[in-house]
């Protein structure tokens, strides 16, 4: 039996007769009503009624659907005049219900073209001091013209009408395109390619003055098809350069002609490899089949010069076939290095693999594949088995960019071959991130064009975990130049990496569920917050078990197919038995931040007799007489330690001794044993929370002890679905309490940690600590 138990049900007598009068005093008082704005609201509002395609627990429904397009093509490089040329045939198969009078084709070479709307979408002016090598880059430079060039549209040679607005193409068909059929036709393109190390993009090539050569990284390359939904039909939303790529799945067959002494991998199984690889390569990739533990080089740097100098006026067709992908990319160079090493996911071997030049090593050659296995392993045991035979890193300089099977990533030592803890960590980092995106969006395949956290914000939450996992691997990667880091030093994904941006200025900040042509500072809203929300989420809200259960069965119910938004926030709630209406509406839908702090704390001992102060309250509700009136002749009363009734001896004593009624309540109600067993706390606080910043959260606090002992006590977050402001919480403690500390490991993101200290901490201004020379 508990004495708390038993002093607050003494208590509750008069507490429960004030707090009805008091009813009573504010029922005469007339209010206008008022729509649900609490917190914890059901997100019923926000969300689509569930219906046969997707169901209320975030799961495909029964009859959900997605429409395919298979890709056959023909490409040719012409690496003297930076030009791609392409033929190819879509066959595309309508899968829902409706049928299709016209299909959409995304242009998305079409926002380099001289004339794109794109370079006005953002507003631009003057600076009156620029660095002369930005004013060039900016104002005197001659437009570059890469968009596309439709040469034909047809079927069977049979021209096909055809509409171009900016970034997408329709094509007109005849006749409806009715559900369950398929329609192939041909398109027939070339443009230019750009320089990305001068005209941006996320593909292209860099040119390298030393050999007169061009490393090619090429995505984004030929005219793809839209997605057709149940959410939206054709998402055919503009490219205007933050938002990405809405894409179906599909199979590829690809045959790319380059010059003969050039390197290629892409996205697919390369099917011609006895004919494009020399003797000696294949021996190379044979032993690097079996190889798990070091990559083995099949093109060495050696050889990598040596074709740098050849400069092959013959060419050679590579040709890769995919099933089941959502695009297409591919890097050639005569600059390439080529390593590879096998990494074992589940019961399959998948090779991981590396291209890059000479400009990466060491650092490449050192670190790249193993990022390319580990990651693999990582976000394998948190989602699915990787489903693909291969992923491959591709070094291309300010590059860090996604398809399947193969991404474009940066960091290279400088000049003068050092390599500093920021290019090392940076381009780690980086190869994570990119060949993370094979899981989120390239088989959990969301809508990028409009949600751009869904692929950037899971992707990068998992980018955080494969970073702290890959350094439990490869320790030696936290020796730095000048120190030894404790842990990965993550960009992102630690709550306290986000404070800054939360607490900033609310004219540019964004909703995450905002999209990304809308949103001012992209990094933060669609990478950095997303994943600071769900690392707390994981470790800080749900606990690690349910959190890791329900994302694992969100990815596995969505592979290979098209979820929304609200997919994912139904199925993390369905998986898992938490309400978490609160968290997605406050992290996700507001711009509200966590600033949770101790607004008082009052230090209270129990007595028999009224206090002043309480004679005075009692009072006014008519007990002029309490030690005789009905109401509250056998009650016990609380004080403060600045009360004028307050005895210094009380703060010794034991609560039965300055209660002589409790005692006496006791000994009439209990044996001696019992009343032995029960806990006689000297210590009594009242505990007054605050809430100045808008997101609800759970109350970490703290508590430190006279006896040099602590102890950490997590209140939940519904302590906040009655009062939006404050809360108070009575603690009776056997020990006093000299400090207490709100959120101490930074677990929420808190954006003021000034209040979460009692007793108050002077701590100098930023003026003091300036006048200081701190």
């Amino acid at each position: 039996m508990n004495l708390i138990k038993y002093t607050s049900l003494l208590l509750s007598v008069f507490v429960l007769s004030i707090s009805g009068y008091a009813q009573e005093e504010q029922a005469e008082e007339k209010q206008e009503g008022h729509t649900n704005q609490n917190k914890f609201r059901q997100l019923y509002d926000e969300f689509a009624t569930p219906n046969v395609y997707r169901t209320a627990s975030g799961a495909p429904g029964h009859q959900y659907y997605q429409n395919t397009a298979d890709y056959e093509m023909d490409i040719t490089l012409d690496d003297e005049n930076t030009r791609l040329y392409g033929e190819e045939t879509i066959t595309y198969t309508n899968n829902s219900p409706d049928a299709l009078e016209y299909l959409w084709v995304m242009l998305d070479q079409n926002i380099r073209a001289k004339d794109s709307p794109a370079k006005e979408r953002n507003s631009s002016e003057f600076a009156p001091v620029t660095p002369a090598g930005n004013f060039v880059n900016s104002h005197m430079k001659a437009d570059f013209d890469g968009g596309f060039n439709i040469k034909k549209v047809h079927r069977n040679g049979e021209v096909l009408p055809y509409t171009i607005n900016y970034s997408m193409m329709r094509v007109d068909l005849a006749e409806p395109l009715m559900p369950g059929e398929s329609f192939d036709f041909s398109i027939e393109w070339d443009y230019l390619i750009n320089n990305h190390t001068i005209n941006g993009g996320r593909s292209g090539y860099e040119y390298f003055e030393g050999d007169d050569n061009r490393a090619y990284v090429i995505a984004q390359f030929f005219p793809r098809m839209a997605v057709y939904n149940d959410k939206e039909g054709w998402q055919n939303y503009q490219f205007w350069g933050s938002g990405e790529f809405a894409l179906p799945f599909g199979n590829y067959d690809v045959k790319i002609t380059v010059p003969e002494d050039h390197i290629l991998d892409a996205t697919g199984k390369l099917q011609n490899r006895d004919q494009v690889f020399s003797k000696v390569m294949l021996d190379r990739f044979e032993k690097a089949k079996t190889s798990y533990d070091e990559p083995v080089v099949i093109v060495t740097e050696e050889e990598a010069i040596a074709n740098e100098r050849m400069n092959a006026t013959k060419t050679k067709t590579w040709e890769f076939k995919a099933n089941m992908v959502r695009d297409f990319g591919f890097a050639t160079s005569r600059k390439f290095i080529w390593d590879m090493m096998a990494v074992k996911v589940g019961d399959k071997d998948v090779m991981a693999v590396s291209l890059y030049p000479k400009e990466g090593n060491p650092l490449w050659e050192d670190w790249s594949t193993k990022a390319v296995a580990s990651t693999l392993e990582t976000y394998s045991s948190f989602t699915f088995e990787y489903p693909y035979h291969k992923a491959i890193s591709v070094h291309a300089k300010s590059q860090g960019m996604e398809y399947p099977m193969i991404c474009w990533n940066y960091g290279r030592p400088d000049e003068n071959g050092f390599i500093s803890d920021r290019v090392k960590f940076g381009m780690m980092s980086v190869i994570i991130h990119e060949i993370g995106h094979n899981f989120f969006p390239m088989i959990v395949n969301s809508d990028e064009r409009q949600w751009g956290w869904m692929d950037e914000g899971l992707n990068t939450f998992m980018q955080y975990l494969s970073e702290q996992e890959f350094a439990e691997k490869y320790p030696e990667i936290l020796q730095g130049n000048n120190e030894v880091y404790e842990k990965y030093p993550s960009r992102r994904g630690e709550p306290s990496k986000i404070v800054n941006y939360m607490k900033g200025n609310q004219d540019i900040i964004s909703p995450i569920m905002t999209n990304p042509e809308q949103v001012y500072q992209l990094g933060n809203n669609a990478y950095g917050k997303p994943a600071t929300a769900l690392n707390i989420l994981r470790e800080t809200v749900m606990g690690e078990e349910l959190f890791d259960y329900s994302f694992k069965k969100f990815a596995q119910r969505w592979m290979f197919k098209h979820p929304t938004p609200e997919d994912f926030f139904r199925t993390m709630e369905d998986a898992s038995a938490v309400d978490l209406d609160w968290y997605w509406r406050g992290w996700f839908y507001t711009t509200d931040y966590v600033d949770i702090g101790i607004e008082d704390v009052k230090n209270y001992f129990i007595t028999s007799n009224p206090t002043v102060e309480g004679k005075a309250l009692l009072a006014r509700y008519g007990i002029d007489d309490p030690a005789n009136d009905p109401r509250t002749k056998d009650a016990v009363y609380l004080l403060t330690a600045d009360s004028e009734s307050f005895e210094a001896s009380m703060k010794e004593g034991d609560p039965l001794e300055n209660a002589p009624k409790l005692r006496e309540y006791l000994m009439d109600n209990f044996t001696q044993q019992e009343i032995d067993e029960m806990k006689h706390p000297k210590h009594i606080y009242e505990i007054t929370f605050n809430k100045p910043g808008g997101l609800v959260m759970p109350i970490i606090i703290e508590f430190h002890y006279a006896d040099d002992t602590s102890e950490l006590i997590e209140y939940p977050v519904q302590v906040w679905r009655k009062n939006d402001s404050e809360v108070k919480k009575a603690i009776f403690s056997e020990k006093e309490i000299v400090k207490m500390v709100v959120d101490p490991k930074q677990e929420t993101a808190d954006v003021d940690t000034s209040n979460n200290v009692w007793p108050r901490e002077n701590k100098p201004s930023e003026f003091d600590a300036f006048k200081e020379g701190k």
